[in-house]
């Protein structure tokens, strides 16, 4: 009886192991083919910035603001909040109380970074 079971539990590495290998060679043997098959003739005007038909100006370097990144951060962290926030509405009734603690948690800290990153005036576009 001991054998079936070691059996079966070296079965799921086996399949496990399977997956990983699937997953490494898949985008590996997909890559290559395509960097086999497309074609590859560079020259000097296809290797200047596109832009919209026009010559290029300027750099192609820009500085953005850093309130365009904490914006977008910001937009990410309540982003995320949402996407873990739905599922737990859903299956609230069979999660119970643990949970709604747990959720509470979460919650909080989002509301704390949030109260902060009011306090220091990042929510203001021309603030700074």
């Amino acid at each position: 009886m001991e054998a079936k079971v070691v059996e079966k539990y070296i079965n799921n590495y086996v399949i496990v192991a399977i997956f990983i290998v699937i997953g490494i060679l898949l985008p590996v043997v997909a890559l290559t083919v395509g960097r086999l098959l497309r074609p590859n003739k560079p020259n000097d005007e296809k290797k200047t910035t596109y832009e919209s038909g026009n010559e290029p100006v300027g750099e192609g370097q820009v500085r953005f603001n850093v309130r365009y990144y904490l914006f977008a951060l910001m937009f990410v962290v309540f982003d995320v909040e949402t996407v873990f926030l739905y599922p737990w509405a859903v299956a609230y009734k069979q999660l119970g109380l643990f949970v709604l603690a747990e959720m509470a948690i979460f919650t909080g800290l989002l509301l704390i970074g949030l109260l902060y990153a009011w306090k220091k005036k990042v929510l203001k576009w021309n603030s700074i």
